[in-house]
Parts: structure tokens; C-alpha cells; sequence
């Protein structure tokens, strides 16, 4: 088990134990606000992945892994990618283009409304899933050396 980087520093601790749950709040609101206003699934996957990198470095890595196992990550990676596939083709086989939401409800505006919300909650699931492959990967390479 790799100790974390600040094993004894209780102040670093504490603080990092106050700041994730705001942290992870921010980033679904940002996620859920982002269809009407600044922000999105890109912003807010990186905002809760920033979370999680917070956690690993006070914490350690294999707190954070046992938290955010490797299968979590990839399944939640694909999922997002599966949810964004999803929608460009339902409505593909609703009769219009790719990623064309006004025909995914009875009313244009609801088909927006949806087809934006699910788009964005995708890219949010991939983004924040991917961003922690990537910091782990590094993480772990760099403790191998």
C-alpha cells in the first residue's frame, strides 16, 4: 500500500475532508445548470474528476482506487459514450439527423430540453471517468519509478 503524499499533515486533511463534498456539489451544479447558462458536461466531468485527484493526493491512490475502482471508471467511461451514441441515434431512427433533438418528444422544445440534458450528462459521465484513468495512470507510473 502506497502511503499518501501528506500522511500526517491533519490540517491538509481536515481541509481536503471540508472542501470535496462543495467541490462535488459545484460540479452537478455546473452539470445540471449547464443546458441554460456557462457550463456543461465538459466543465463539470474535470470539476468532479478535480474532486477525486484531491482526494487520491491527501488520502493516497489506493483509497481513491478503492473508492474509484479501474472497472467503475471504464464502465462509467463507456456508459457516457453509449448514452451520447444513444441519443444521436434515437433520433436518427426518429426520422431526423444525428444529435437532432426536436423529434425525441412530442413538443420541440421538450425534445431540446431532453436531448440536451442527456447529451450533456453523457459528456459528463465520460469526461470525468476518463480524466481519472488518466490521473491514475500517471499516478501510478510515477510511484513505479
Amino acid at each position: 500500500m502506497r502511503p499518501p503524499i501528506q500522511p500526517h499533515n491533519l490540517v491538509l486533511r481536515i481541509a481536503a475532508k471540508m472542501l470535496i463534498p462543495p467541490i462535488l456539489m459545484f460540479a452537478l451544479y455546473v452539470q445540471f445548470h449547464g443546458e441554460t447558462g456557462p457550463g456543461g458536461g465538459f466543465q463539470a466531468g474535470v470539476i468532479f474528476a478535480a474532486a477525486f485527484v484531491l482526494y487520491a493526493l491527501v488520502f493516497g491512490i489506493d483509497l481513491a482506487r478503492a473508492v474509484a475502482t479501474e472497472r467503475v471508471l471504464s464502465v462509467l467511461a463507456s456508459l457516457g459514450m453509449l448514452l451520447y451514441i444513444g441519443v444521436g441515434l434515437a433520433s436518427l431512427f426518429a426520422g431526423a439527423n444525428f444529435l437532432d433533438y426536436d423529434v425525441l418528444a412530442q413538443e420541440r422544445m421538450e425534445g431540446q430540453h431532453l436531448g440536451i440534458f442527456l447529451t450533456e450528462l453523457s459528456i459528463g459521465m465520460a469526461v470525468a471517468a476518463v480524466m481519472m484513468i488518466i490521473f491514475f495512470a500517471f499516478a501510478e507510473r510515477g510511484v513505479r519509478r
